[in-house]
């Protein structure tokens, strides 16, 4: 068994060629190890589903099957992954970099030219 390691990293979890209304859920991990995922969701899954989740951090999406569904409280789920052969490599301590708020397109062009 892989060890786990406890962090939550904001991810979308969505049914792997899903393409209803209600879309991708925005949500978080509970605990990652190197191939697989534990995340909690709304929804109930069924063990062999397959799912995309993907690190709105670094954008890295990992396509897995869903190894169980256990209810956890309050119309929430702990679901785990199993990612196969893909390796996680979410990044946790990566940051969103972007323009901060009001600042104008000039002010950032500005700051790319300065870097």
């Amino acid at each position: 068994m892989e060890k786990r390691v406890p962090v939550a990293i904001v991810v979308h979890l969505a049914r792997a060629e899903d393409h209803t209304a209600q879309g991708p859920e925005l949500t978080y991990t509970d605990n990652i190890s190197g191939h697989g995922a534990c995340v909690i969701s709304s929804r109930q899954w069924k063990p062999g589903e397959i799912a995309e989740v993907t690190s709105l951090n670094d954008r890295i999406t990992l396509r897995g099957r869903i190894a169980y569904c256990a209810e956890r409280e309050q119309g929430q789920y702990y679901v785990g992954l199993y990612f196969n052969e893909q390796e996680v490599t979410w990044n946790p301590y990566v940051k969103y970099a972007g323009s901060p708020v009001g600042a104008s397109r000039r002010d950032s062009a500005a700051s790319v030219r300065s870097a």
